[in-house]
Formats: C-alpha cells, sequence, structure tokens
C-alpha cells in the first residue's frame, strides 16, 4: 500500500472498533495509526466504527458545534526580505518564518487585505488602491468562516469556507440532510490587476493553514455525507439509533472520503477524492469525522491535486514550528453535553506529521488529560512538545479543576510522555500560554490572575519555579525582550467582575520573582487581541505596542438625540524604562457604503515608520512622529 510509505512504520491488522452501546463516541484507546489493507476492509472498518459511535440523532460531536479556540499568538515574521524592501511588520505568529492566514498581509511592497467580499491591493508607496477583485459574494457568509489570505512573491492564496460544522438532526426537528460543504481556496496572480489562476475545493470545512517558504499545508475537517432520517411519532433511542445504523450500512467510500474540484480560471480540470491508499486510522476511531492535510507550492502555475493525507479522526487546532506540523482533537464538547463527569475523562488527541519536506508523514501519535485553549498551548522545543490544558469542569458546576504542562517526545509511531507538572489553578481554567524557550508562562483564572514561571530545561523534571497573583487577567502573552512579556487581558474587581482592558508588563527575568511593573487600563474597553492575537501589533525598534480596543458608547448621545456607537480604533503605547506611556489613538471614519456606521479596526501593520489600520472601510496610514494622520484609503 501507498499508505505504508507516506505514514512510515505503521502496521495493519487493527483491532476492531468498540461496538460500545453509548452510541457516542469509541474511546481513542491507542492512538498510533495505521493504514487499511484495502479500500474494502477501509469501507468495512469506517461502517463498523460510525455505527458504534452514531446516536439517535447523528454523530455526538454533531449534535452540537464544536468550539473552535481563536489562536493566541506570539511575534515573528515571515521569511526574510530583500534588501530593498521597507521594514515592514509581519502577520504576529505564533512561530518565526511559519505563517499563518489572515485578512491582512503585506511583503512591504504591497498590502493585501478582503473586506466584504472584496480583495484590494494597495500601494504604501503611493498609499493607494492598484487593485481589486470580487470575490464570489457568498464568500463571507459562511457560518463562522472569515476569508483570509497567505502570501508569496506575486502570488496570494485566499481561503474561503466554513469554520464550523454543518449541525445534524436535533430532538424534535424535521429531517435534515447534510449539506455537502466545502472549502474553497483560490491563487491569485497579483504583477498587475488581481486575477485568478486557479481554485481547488475540496469537501469540509478549513481548519488552519500554515506557510513556510512557498509551501502551504492547509488542514480540512470532513464528515461523512450520511441522510439520517427523521422518524415521526413517538419513537425510542434505540429504535432511532437502528435506523441511522442502516444508513450507514448502505454508506459507500465516496460518503466518507473528501472529494475534490480543480480548476484554472474559468472551467473545471479536474476532479477526484482522496484515495483509500491515502487514508489511516487510530486504534480507536468513530468514523464521523475525517482530518486531510493539503500541501501546495504556491509559486507554481496551478494548485494541483494538493497531495492529500487523511487521517479518519478529529481535528480543530493546528500547530507548526515550519519541521512538524501538529493537529490536535479537542473534545471539550463532550464536557459540554456530559457535564462534571465528562470533563473528568477529557483528553486531548496529537497527531504530528513530518513536513520538512514533500508529503506530510505521519510521525506519531499521542494524548494528554484536559483541554487547551488554543495552539499557543503547544510548542516544541529541542525535540520535545510542550502542551498545557486545563482537566476538569470549569464552567459554573464546581471547582474541580487544575491545569498542567505536559512533555511529549516521540518514541517510535508514539508521543510518549516523558515529564509533567499539575496542579496549577486550582478551581480556574488557563487563559493564556506563552512558550519562551525552555520557560513556559501560564495564566489561570477566577477571581485573580496567578501568572506561573514553569522551568522546562529538563523535559523530565518540569517545575513550577514562580508565581505572581494579580487582579483580572492576561488573555495574550507576548514576549518584549530583556525578560519582559506583555500581557493582554482584563482588570477585574477582588470578585473576579472584569472592568475594561489591561495591558500588563511583566518582568520576567527572575523566573522565581515574577512582578508586574507596569499596567494601562481602559475602563469598559475590550480588544480583539483578547482571542485573536493576529489583532496585536509589537514593533520592537520602536518598542511600540498597537491592539484595538473597543469601548461602549451608550453613554455619548449626539445633538439629534441619537446615541453614538461604540468606539472601535486602535491604542498605541510606547514601552520605556518607566512602563508604559501612550503614544496615540487612531480611528476611522465609521460610514460603510450599505450605511453601518461602526466599522472597529481589526488590524495593524509597520511599513517603513507608517502605521497603517485597516478596518472594513479602509486603510489609514499615520506617521509615527507625532501620531499624524499621512493618508485614508478607503475600500468602499
Amino acid at each position: 500500500m501507498a499508505a505504508t510509505l507516506v505514514l512510515a512504520g505503521c502496521t495493519a491488522a487493527p483491532p476492531a472498533a468498540d461496538p460500545s452501546p453509548t452510541g457516542r463516541v469509541v474511546p481513542a484507546g491507542g492512538l498510533r495509526l495505521v493504514a487499511f489493507d484495502s479500500c474494502d476492509e477501509a469501507l468495512r472498518q469506517l461502517r463498523t466504527a460510525a455505527k458504534a459511535a452514531v446516536g439517535p440523532w447523528g454523530f455526538g460531536s454533531d449534535d452540537i458545534v464544536p468550539y473552535t479556540a481563536k489562536r493566541a499568538a506570539v511575534g515573528g515574521a515571515a521569511e526574510a526580505a530583500a534588501a530593498s524592501t521597507p521594514d515592514f511588520s509581519g502577520t504576529n505568529v505564533h512561530e518565526a518564518g511559519v505563517d499563518e492566514p489572515d485578512l491582512v498581509k503585506t511583503d512591504g511592497r504591497r498590502i493585501v487585505t478582503v473586506s466584504r467580499g472584496v480583495l484590494s491591493v494597495v500601494d504604501p508607496a503611493t498609499r493607494r488602491v492598484t487593485g481589486r477583485l470580487a470575490l464570489d459574494p457568498t464568500a463571507e457568509r459562511f457560518s463562522g468562516g472569515e476569508v483570509s489570505l497567505l502570501l508569496h512573491g506575486d502570488r496570494a492564496l485566499v481561503l474561503v469556507g466554513p469554520g464550523q460544522p454543518v449541525w445534524g438532526p436535533v430532538p424534535g426537528g424535521p429531517a435534515v440532510r447534510r449539506a455537502n460543504a466545502q472549502a474553497r481556496l483560490v491563487l491569485l496572480d497579483l504583477t498587475g490587476p488581481p486575477r485568478v489562476v486557479g481554485e481547488y475545493r475540496i469537501d469540509g470545512h478549513l481548519v488552519d493553514a500554515r506557510q513556510v517558504g512557498a509551501t502551504a499545508r492547509v488542514v480540512i475537517r470532513s464528515a461523512p455525507r450520511l441522510d439520517f432520517p427523521h422518524l415521526a411519532g413517538r419513537r425510542t433511542d434505540a429504535q432511532r439509533i437502528a435506523a441511522n445504523r442502516a444508513v450507514i450500512d448502505k454508506a459507500t467510500l465516496d460518503d466518507w472520503l473528501p472529494g475534490y474540484e480543480i480548476r484554472d480560471s474559468v472551467r473545471t480540470v479536474g476532479t477526484g477524492r482522496v484515495g483509500c491508499d491515502r487514508l489511516s486510522r487510530p486504534a480507536g476511531f468513530s468514523g464521523a469525522s475525517m482530518v486531510t492535510v493539503l500541501s501546495f507550492d504556491l509559486g507554481a502555475s496551478a494548485l494541483g491535486s494538493g497531495d492529500p493525507v487523511t487521517v479518519a479522526a478529529d481535528g480543530d487546532t493546528v500547530y507548526s514550528n515550519g519541521a512538524r506540523l501538529y493537529v490536535v482533537n479537542d473534545q471539550r464538547w463532550r464536557m459540554w453535553r456530559g457535564g462534571p463527569s465528562a470533563a473528568r475523562d477529557i483528553s486531548t488527541e496529537i497527531y504530528q506529521f513530518d513536513t520538512a519536506a514533500g508529503t506530510p508523514r505521519f510521525v506519531a501519535a499521542g494524548s494528554v488529560p484536559g483541554w487547551l485553549i488554543g495552539q499557543y498551548a503547544l510548542s516544541e522545543w529541542d525535540g520535545h512538545l510542550r502542551v498545557a490544558t486545563t482537566t476538569g469542569d470549569t464552567w459554573g458546576r464546581g471547582t474541580s479543576s487544575q491545569s498542567g504542562v505536559y512533555v511529549l517526545r516521540a518514541d517510535g509511531a508514539t508521543l510518549k510522555r516523558v515529564g509533567a507538572v499539575t496542579g496549577l489553578g486550582k478551581g480556574e481554567r488557563i487563559f493564556a500560554v506563552r512558550f519562551v524557550g525552555g520557560i513556559g508562562y501560564v495564566v489561570t483564572f477566577r477571581q485573580t490572575d496567578p501568572l506561573y514561571g514553569v522551568d522546562l530545561r529538563d523535559p523530565a523534571a518540569p517545575r513550577v519555579t514562580g508565581e505572581l497573583k494579580i487582579n483580572g487577567y492576561s488573555a495574550y502573552l507576548h514576549p518584549a525582550g530583556d525578560g519582559r512579556l506583555i500581557g493582554v487581558g482584563q482588570d477585574a474587581t477582588d470578585r473576579g467582575r472584569v472592568t475594561g482592558t489591561q495591558v500588563s508588563l511583566f518582568d520576567v527575568a527572575d523566573p522565581a520573582r515574577p512582578a508586574r511593573v507596569a499596567q494601562h487600563h481602559v475602563p469598559g474597553g475590550w480588544s480583539e487581541a483578547e482571542h485573536e492575537p493576529h489583532a496585536f501589533l509589537y514593533w520592537a525598534p520602536e518598542r511600540l505596542v498597537v491592539l484595538p480596543v473597543r469601548q461602549p458608547g451608550v453613554d455619548t448621545v449626539r445633538a439629534d438625540g441619537t446615541k453614538r456607537p461604540p468606539s472601535g480604533g486602535v491604542l498605541a503605547l510606547r514601552i520605556g524604562d518607566r512602563g508604559f506611556t501612550v503614544a496615540g489613538t487612531v480611528d476611522h471614519p465609521g460610514v460603510l457604503a450599505d450605511g453601518r456606521e461602526w466599522t472597529p479596526i481589526r488590524r495593524s501593520l509597520m511599513i517603513d515608520d507608517v502605521l497603517w489600520t485597516v478596518s472594513d472601510a479602509g486603510l489609514k496610514a499615520t506617521a509615527l512622529s507625532g501620531m499624524t494622520t499621512l493618508a485614508w484609503v478607503p475600500l468602499t
């Protein structure tokens, strides 16, 4: 089998899926991936696993839309620009050299952004729009989805797709036919006016993507296309499960394996589906989800087939350090459904792929107790993966929660635990994580904000080195050099009631004595950077922190008696020897073509000494010297 070449070290003859009568999720068990002996065997095992996992209203993870954690990020630039390129800030990303899709990109020569279904190219030198391209008008209407971009040279890859699964049947609801949701990848040429040179469509939902050089790795989650019936009248759960299993018995591989379509600028040039020789699975699996890793060369003339590699598993978080890519399955929805008892049994499943060159190759898989807040609870250092998770119930039904950091290392095809430190923040949950070399920083919160320093330099014996307790919390941590961390979150009262945006500066040079040396508070404020750190900018040459801050505007009344909408500008803070000083603020004109008035700023970036801010209404260029407006570039 070709899969044995792709998934090195795997074996065949897997055990049968656990026919658990609970009708929900087959336990993960051993996570080593194995290939199937044949397509017939793949279909048999998929049917068996799916029949064990299906419930009266479909698959468990489809009855509720699973939480997809927003990405917390750590600064890093994309690949180095040519010597003639102006100094510029790239997207705020987790790992230096590993780019992440976002709604705006720049290479210093151009700014590319997408707003309300239109892609725009702006020349930062002339401060004018040099090209526009209307995308599919439905592109931004998918549930939970948002158009995002990757950029390489004169090519842009536009990623479009729903960010959440389609809901299945619900108790008392009508029969529901599963929608054949598709993620779309559109390759654009930017040498002149933007034009489409190729498009790739695949069944499923876009999870995330990572780019190193010209290579983009795109992760897709798909579900089988099974039409579970709605049985009218009074029926038992057993009768509904039996009817659903009958549907599964008739399903074919085409109902499970994602299909794809390849297009050039005007027409379809190829179709196909993931081959069963590219499919593998853990020892225990539900048959309710597939995760596919695609690879594209953005410098090529076309997107091609994507060279797919698929695992019969679930996944909603992606982390990559460039050489390796991890797909992680967060089963937090089980806690929502099962309550405190289910919270004790939640684990996070991790799949590691070698992406150093060519087709992604499965390396190892493993699991850790609890659930994680996003990709920045993961970090690989010196061959070890560090994972920070929270265990126990944290949703107001008890105080049994605690957090920990686990250290894993690949041993054959298994990610084995080599060390752990647990018991952090009892009764609380993790709000932020940042790993800096051999040290990890973990913020937990319920009423106060402990900031823990964890020494991970000895992977077999990690230990807590220091703890700082303050009111409020940081939801995002960013290293600022010289043993300092920037925290963005919320201030709070002694009882844990949040009071507005809080930017903190921590001195962590001595891991045993972390201290907050400065704080800036915006009463009633909230920042997108708290849950989407692509919105955060730290420009190290100027020691400048820039973040969007929204404030309620209901207390401000115009002369005509109407209430002013909330403000949505950015705040610029400069880090000095004595803490923060306000460098200035930037607001945008607030009227869109459809009459909407509130257009908060979403992103900020630097090109030379000019601060560019981006909203749905347009881009504003602001000189750092004096924070004076240089230009307004409308997008509507």
